[in-house]
């Protein structure tokens, strides 16, 4: 007795020796065979498909789920075109709060507006309230003169963090924070309550249903600039508990997170988490990832390390977020410790020091299992791609920032370099996996998004940024399903469609390789199945259930028959 069945499909696994099926029968979440194996099976549940399109649930190999979910709340900034238009969105939402709370903005853009709010015009737009807006790329922020005094800036009495940057003109700080400075703002609010960022991270969970996707990896929890709370797992289990996870989630722990521990000198385990938690603790639904480190900052914000000063800048060669003796030893000793190590390097001169870092892990203790990455790998020479696939490290590109930021980063880094622009053919080529991700909310982060730029590598400004990085709609596909479950060690359970693996698929009104490349955003995710269950499309699945629901028989028939 199956608990589901889809008839009438146009079914594609994914699997290479798998052919396109019309059948498949689910059992207690997981898939159990297809066409003649599960035909003349009887069902709790029969779905006549008529023709619709399955393929894999898809992943996300990196993406912020907490942060995307805090800021469906917060003040949305990207629609923003100029600095009045930011400042009267300031004002009108400062109006509405009540006493005493904080104006809280997301995703503003410096490029499109011609530069940053100032401190001064914050003060002018929500008098006597605390005032911080986020910068589209997370690795920057601009506030008001009374957070920076509660912050201890203008009295000097709190220390800028190493790695951060306070701007300033004539008048004195400008209310512009980068990088680690940030941390003088989140230690005004964090730690966030495990309450609310369940909610919040069930917000997000309801979108990602919507657009197709059925695992996630978030990209840094638990410390940093970029942590929500030292406890922060705890709210992705809250969010389990009570329902509202519609997603897998892979957790990555930021190193700041990690610590010395003292155990015996034979394991070898000497940095990481309490009780000797590491990468694959959990289950297929909340687990533990790899060790997150910040190697530089960002190519939207021109502090990328990179070995050439940017074009159109006066950040020079960007900046490291710690010394880089520092930065390699927190690497080493995580990979010696047992975990999958992912860098966050942007700039050129990032991912030396990041393959470099894994090249000395490895001597140190040769782990060919490990599945280390580089996250974002913005900015890559020729000359490092085959150090790639020699390492066996994963580049992690986010394929949407071509066209929502392509051409402002083609600006930074000049004609010369803009081929080495979030590549991926050359990754290909070179023997190396390439998952899909997003880095939302820095993008947007629909799958189907996603492949149409890795097809069009097309920017919002009609450019095209190194067409001979473009790959064919199947393998972008295969990027956001197969190697997405590869990067994350998981392919034994889900990214293709398999008798044994997760009954975690999607509906679709078109195969993305049937339809016109500038048409593969506006496929319609008809319905997200997670372990066999619906998690979005309900109508659209029970308008397919042609065929009455079957009981199991009971234990009194069971034992009469």
């Amino acid at each position: 007795m199956l608990d589901l069945k889809l008839v009438n499909a146009s079914i594609f696994p994914l699997a290479d020796t798998a052919p396109t099926a019309h059948a498949m029968g689910v059992l207690h979440g997981r898939i159990v065979g297809f066409d003649d194996d599960v035909l003349a099976l009887p069902a709790r549940r029969t779905l006549n498909c008529a023709g619709a399109v399955v393929v894999p649930g898809f992943g996300d190999s990196h993406n912020h789920m907490a942060w995307f979910g805090q800021s469906l709340a917060e003040l949305e900034l990207s629609g923003c075109r100029t600095l009045d238009e930011l400042y009267d969105a300031v004002a009108r939402f400062a109006a509405d709060l009540p006493d005493g709370a904080w104006v809280v903005g997301s995703g503003y853009d410096d490029t499109v507006m011609g530069g940053h709010p100032h401190r001064s015009r914050l003060d002018g737009a929500a008098p006597g309230r605390p005032v911080w807006l986020k910068h589209r790329s997370g690795h920057l922020c601009t506030v008001n003169t009374e957070v920076l005094d509660r912050a201890g800036v203008l009295d000097g009495s709190t220390p800028i963090p190493e790695g951060g940057t306070v701007a300033t003109d004539d008048d004195g700080p400008t209310g512009l924070l980068e990088e680690q400075a940030q941390k003088l703002v989140t230690a005004l609010m964090v730690p966030y309550p495990v309450v609310d960022l369940a909610e919040a991270i069930g917000a997000a969970s309801e979108v990602y249903a919507s657009e197709g996707l059925t695992h996630v990896v978030e990209a840094g929890i638990g410390s940093g600039w970029i942590g929500r709370t030292p406890v922060e797992l705890a709210a992705y289990t809250e969010a389990r508990r009570r329902g509202l996870l519609k997603t897998r989630v892979q957790l990555m722990a930021v190193s700041d997170a990690l610590h010395p521990l003292d155990s015996h000198e034979a394991d070898g385990i000497t940095f990481g988490l309490d009780l000797g938690i590491a990468s694959g603790f959990g289950d297929s639904h909340v687990r533990l990832g790899a060790m997150k480190i910040f190697i530089d900052g960002s190519l939207i914000g021109r502090t990328a390390a990179v070995t050439e000063p940017f074009c159109d800048h006066d950040h020079g060669t960007g900046s490291f977020q710690l010394s880089l003796d520092e930065l390699t030893r927190r690497m080493v000793d995580a990979h010696c410790s047992g975990w999958n190590v992912a860098a966050h390097a942007i700039g050129d001169s990032a991912v030396d020091v990041a393959l470099d870092a894994f090249a000395a892990a490895q001597e140190k203790l040769p782990r060919p299992e490990a599945r280390h990455r580089i996250e974002h790998s913005g900015l890559v020479r020729p000359d490092q791609l085959p150090r790639f696939a020699e390492l066996g490290i994963t580049p992690v590109p986010q394929p949407h920032f071509l066209y929502e930021v392509g051409d402002t980063m083609a600006d930074a880094v000049g004609p010369e370099r803009e081929p080495w622009i979030y590549r991926h053919r050359s990754f290909l080529d070179a023997g190396v996996r390439v998952p899909g991700s997003s880095d939302r909310p820095v993008a947007s982060g629909a799958p189907l998004l996603g492949m149409q730029s890795m097809v069009t590598r097309r920017t919002s400004g009609g450019a095209t940024i190194s067409p001979q990085e473009r790959v064919d709609a199947e393998t972008a596909l295969r990027a956001y399903t197969v190697d997405a479950a590869w990067t994350a060690g998981e392919e034994d359970q889900r990214g293709t469609l398999e008798p044994g693996k997760l009954a975690d698929f999607v509906f679709l009104s078109a195969h993305p390789a049937d339809v016109p490349v500038e048409e593969i955003a506006r496929i319609s995710v008809l319905a997200t199945v997670l372990e066999g269950n619906c998690v979005f499309g309900h109508n659209y699945l029970t308008d397919l259930q042609t065929t009455p629901t079957v009981q199991p028989p009971s234990y009194l028939e069971r034992q009469n028959n």
